[in-house]
């Protein structure tokens, strides 16, 4: 760590500590200072809205940020982030490029033309099933793990639940139990596959797409390995495996798993949606990525969320930071995350290799509202740890039912978020509330394909920047490999573990 991020590290530590309705108090512009708007389109009629960001509930203030301003400065976040859009390496540990924002069109010229091919040409193919090319196609069994999985899971159920042109079943657990569930789902006859892997060698994924090429064939489908699209950065392995040309859809070596939706592995939200509804997801993504290279300090709000991230579990010691969805179309998004930031940022070393000096991710959780008021919210309000929360609604139902429904659904919203601030005084010690529990609301007009993709990339850019103040490198993953390399081994039998380990192989009938 320099000498001017450490220096800034420790003024950071000396703030005080106000309470947040005093600080209300304090300052009369405080809301106007904390929330502002990301307008998504150009305001037309069929433009997609915005998303009002709301941090004036959690404990940043004008000194706080500009302090953070100065370890931004001293962390060279601009000239990192300048990497990060020219498709200079940014992945020090394998020497890497991370061009996710080129696949939505902001980037270096050449990767942006080159994504604009490769989406063409998954145009191509995805059109060319809906309008029956491919015979009739109703159902598709996407077969992926990790980054693979998450985000097209989120996307389809987001989007795709009522009007879906394909129905799509994502599978990335190895447990047969699940891909068993798609298949019950599905009509064999009408059903094709996509497998998604970087490398096309991850274990659980071609293990699971080979047991769904076995279950075509005993159904008695005539050519199984015609049904089947790779979504790849290793075509040629997808070809040996036995995938033809014309069904692999590639994407580059540096576009990292957690941020490859934007890829060939969003194939299946196309199919599920449409290729015209894909892309305003990509544009949505792309109005934020705008914003983040464009903006400069507190008012880049990726940055901003960063600096009140790390508030709270640098300075604040928080061990986790919790997030609850107030749309059921949302209930994955947590998951999601969960990925996208404990895999990026959940690190002990700083990108030079040297030992990180203080906490880095907190652990992301949280739920769906209301029900999560049923069940965790106890503690959000009366237990003894420090949990920061953020809030996500949209002001446009995603139902057709009486509209008593979302208004109580939002009023809950911005009531848990009130109360967690005010608390409530009780001379009974039980039913009193301390207050000043910070959260931040994100509100969008709708939860619409754009906004989707912005609220995604919205928080690709908030994890970038707290890994960048933090110093490390969030775009390796190292730590989910040694279990993986264990398992080879046990599978492989020459290895003695532990006593316990070895005592639970032997009950589990995996050792002798």
């Amino acid at each position: 760590m320099t000498d001017a991020r450490d220096a800034a590290w420790k003024k950071l530590d000396l703030h005080p500590d106000p309470r947040l309705q005093a600080m209300f108090a304090a300052d009369p512009d405080r809301l106007a200072k904390l929330s502002a708007r990301l307008e998504l389109g150009d305001g037309s009629e069929d433009a997609p809205g915005g998303i009002l960001f709301d941090w004036s509930k959690t404990h940043l203030t004008d000194e706080l940020m500009t302090d953070f301003e100065a370890l931004a400065e001293a962390s060279d976040f601009a000239g990192m982030r300048a990497k990060l859009f020219s498709g200079e390496v940014v992945n020090p540990t394998e020497g890497r490029a991370a061009e996710h924002t080129a696949l939505r069109g902001v980037g270096k010229d050449a990767s942006v033309e080159e994504a604009d091919a490769l989406r063409r040409r998954m145009g191509l193919l995805v059109n060319a099933i809906h309008d029956g090319a491919l015979g009739d196609v109703k159902h598709l069994i996407h077969i992926g793990i990790g980054g693979s999985a998450l985000g097209p899971a989120l996307a389809v159920d987001a989007l795709a639940r009522d009007l879906a042109k394909v129905d799509v079943h994502v599978v990335s657990n190895i447990d047969g139990v699940a891909l068993e569930e798609a298949f019950a789902a599905c009509d064999p006859q009408t059903t094709m596959i996509a497998v998604a892997s970087k490398t096309f060698t991850t274990i659980e994924t071609m293990t699971n797409a080979a047991s769904a090429l076995n279950w075509l064939k005993q159904q008695g489908v005539d050519d199984p390995s015609g049904r089947v699209v790779a979504l790849t950065a290793n075509p040629d392995a997808a070809v040996e495996w036995g995938v033809d040309e014309t069904r692999i859809l590639p994407f580059g070596e540096s576009v990292g798993g957690r941020y490859s939706i934007w890829s060939s592995i969003g194939f299946p939200v196309a199919m599920a949606i449409g290729m015209e509804e894909f892309e305003q997801m990509l544009a949505g993504a792309r109005a934020v990525d705008e914003h983040f290279r464009d903006a400069d300090g507190r008012a880049n709000l990726p940055l901003r969320a960063a600096f009140a991230d790390l508030y709270y579990s640098r300075i604040k010691g928080a061990q986790t930071r919790a997030v609850f969805a107030y749309d059921e179309r949302l209930g994955l998004f947590p998951d999601y995350l969960q990925q996208l930031e404990m895999e990026s940022n959940g690190k002990a070393v700083m990108a030079d290799g040297t030992p990180l000096d203080g906490e880095s991710a907190p652990i992301t959780w949280g739920g769906v509202g209301t029900d999560a008021q049923h069940a965790v919210f106890q503690l959000l309000h009366q237990g003894t740890r420090l949990v920061p929360v953020d809030f996500i609604a949209s002001i446009a139902p995603g139902d057709m039912l009486d509209a008593a429904h979302h208004r109580i659904l939002l009023m809950n919203c911005f009531a848990q978020g009130a109360a967690l601030m005010a608390g409530k005084e009780s001379e009974d010690a039980a039913r009193a509330y301390p207050g000043d529990r910070p959260s931040a609301t994100i509100l969008c007009d709708d939860l619409d394909p754009a906004t989707l993709g912005a609220l995604i990339a919205f928080h690709e850019h908030r994890t970038f920047a707290a890994a960048v103040l933090l110093g490390i490198n969030p775009f390796d993953q190292f730590g989910v490999e040694l279990g993986k390399q264990i398992a080879k081994q046990i599978e492989a039998g020459d290895v003695t573990f532990d006593p316990s380990t070895q005592a639970l192989l032997t009950a589990a009938g995996l050792s002798g």
